[in-house]
């Protein structure tokens, strides 16, 4: 299987001081199955961990993605589409692009796993590949 990280449970993962790392590390210490990082997680991670835990954490962060084992995955053209056709869908939610995106990318990938912390926006959406997306954890 795959699933998709979100920048909340990757955010709790580096934050150790965070209410929910404990529980995201032993998810992540755990997990047997490909992890897909979109692209566009990393400006809103990368912003979150200059700005709440330092210019080093974000650095040490950057640092230990090149050596991870996850599959960084871009946005097409044709994505955009889907991002804007979920963003028009969920207008109401005020629905962010990074979750659009993830949304989107999930489709494109058939992936029905996210991991994140985030439960209000992913368990609003209706998917187009599955009736509702398995948040984790």
């Amino acid at each position: 299987m795959t699933a998709i990280l979100d920048t909340s449970f990757l955010f709790a993962l580096t934050d150790q001081s965070d209410r929910n790392h404990q529980r995201v590390l032993v998810v992540v210490r755990s997990v047997n199955e490909a992890l897909v990082l979109p692209v566009v997680v990393l400006p809103e991670i990368c912003y979150l961990l200059a700005s709440r835990l330092g210019h080093r954490a974000m650095r040490h962060f950057m640092f230990s993605l090149a050596t991870s084992e996850f599959q960084l995955e871009p946005v097409s053209a044709a994505d955009l589409v889907r991002i804007h056709a979920v963003l028009e869908q969920y207008a109401d939610s005020q629905l962010d692009f990074t979750d659009a995106a993830i949304v989107t990318i999930a489709e494109r990938l058939s992936v029905t796993r996210i991991y994140t912390l985030d439960r209000r926006d992913f368990s609003m959406m209706h998917p187009k590949h599955c009736d509702y997306f398995e948040l984790l954890p």
